[in-house]
């Protein structure tokens, strides 16, 4: 047996394989209007065909718990009835095709308001629809983004609870697993890193007070999700800036240990995002060692992302404990059917959809 296709079990979910989708955004949501936020038709045939395809968990892209914490405004939301209406489609489906559907919440903080990255990404304009962005200090992501919003405290507790609402949709919608994304310099990412943080009050400082707002936030989220159901934590292992004060995988593994005692199940371990002259050494599979290091020194279950796009590469990482599960993004765009492609490689038998069965035929 590979190790790849083995069940994953965490609390009483059992999860089919260790090959799960990516959280990547689309973009691809209504931006005005009662449909802002909901998940269309592209939602349910990107989705659904990944998971006809084998990933054994896909997850839904980074989802925002309110309208300013979209990243842009055709981000999918989870702030009221109608878009959560269109996300129980989703996860319907998903199930139906024997996957676990997941879904990522998310604040985009001081990356908020901006446009398309195949419009370029940019910052909007005020004519544009721009908002005004939030953060933990008045320090803008780069030099054309505009100055965030200190959050206060009392707005600190908002997110918080927008978080378990979000969450409490989420279930309702027939998700399984919830993930919280405190990566890629969003907004519990830029609570984390002293780059982003410069309070000076409890939710900055030490390492205790820009870890508060992720503890608090996966808390309430765990409070409202089922015993028996797993919570996700996504962290940006490191800023990549060896040569200043900033967030540090040994700061990950601090965070995995105190995230553990709140009741959270498994870190997706990515990388960066949060600044943008960060200097990444990239390559295949350049993010997995962050992964193992926070598994091993942990104790959590982790996933590994980063240019994972072989399936002898995947399987070692499973098989050689460096991750408990794989999360592949770009190469599951350019293939949805890459994990009953990989089990072919691996000699495991495949599950081809039945209505497929007559083209694949006994070698898949």
């Amino acid at each position: 047996m590979s190790a790849l296709f083995e069940p994953l079990t965490l609390r009483s979910l059992t999860i089919p394989n260790r090959i799960w989708l990516s959280p990547m955004c689309m973009y691809s949501a209504a931006a005005e209007g009662p449909e802002t936020g909901v998940a269309t038709d592209f939602h349910l045939a990107h989705l659904g065909s990944r998971a006809a395809g084998g990933a054994g968990l896909v997850m839904v892209e980074a989802t925002g718990v309110n309208p300013e914490g979209r990243i842009s405004p055709w981000d999918l939301g989870l702030w009221n009835d109608r878009q959560q209406e269109g996300l129980a489609r989703v996860a319907a489906l998903i199930s139906q095709h024997g996957a676990v559907p997941a879904i990522q919440l998310a604040h985009a903080g001081r990356k908020a308001a901006t446009d398309k990255p195949g419009a370029g990404g940019a910052p909007l304009t005020a004519a544009q629809g721009a908002w005004q962005p939030v953060g933990p200090s008045p320090l803008a992501f780069s030099a054309d983004h505009q100055v965030p919003a200190e959050l206060t405290e009392d707005q600190i507790a908002s997110v918080v609870e927008d978080f378990a609402a979000a969450a409490r949709r989420a279930l309702a919608a027939g998700f399984q697993v919830v993930e919280v994304h405190g990566a890629h310099g969003y907004l519990v990412h830029e609570f984390l890193s002293p780059v982003s943080n410069h309070r000076t009050d409890g939710y900055g400082g030490d390492f205790a007070g820009r870890s508060r707002l992720a503890r608090e936030i996966a808390t309430a989220v765990r409070a409202v999700w089922p015993a028996d159901l797993p919570v996700l934590f996504r962290v940006s292992a490191t800023d990549w800036l060896p040569d200043e004060p900033s967030w540090t995988v040994e700061e990950s593994v601090l965070l995995a240990k105190e995230l553990q005692a709140v009741g959270v199940d498994l870190i997706d371990v990515s990388t960066g995002g949060n600044v943008p002259h960060a200097k990444i050494t990239g390559g295949p599979g350049y993010q997995v060692p962050f992964a193992e290091q926070i598994r091993r020194e942990s104790g959590l279950p982790v996933n590994a992302v980063g240019s994972i796009t072989d399936a002898d590469q995947a399987e070692a990482i499973v098989a050689e404990g460096r991750a408990d599960a794989v999360m592949l993004g770009r190469e599951l765009l350019r293939d949805p059917y890459w994990p009953l492609h990989a089990a072919r490689e691996l000699g495991v038998p495949r599950n081809w959809p039945a209505q497929y069965g007559f083209a694949v035929g006994p070698r898949g």
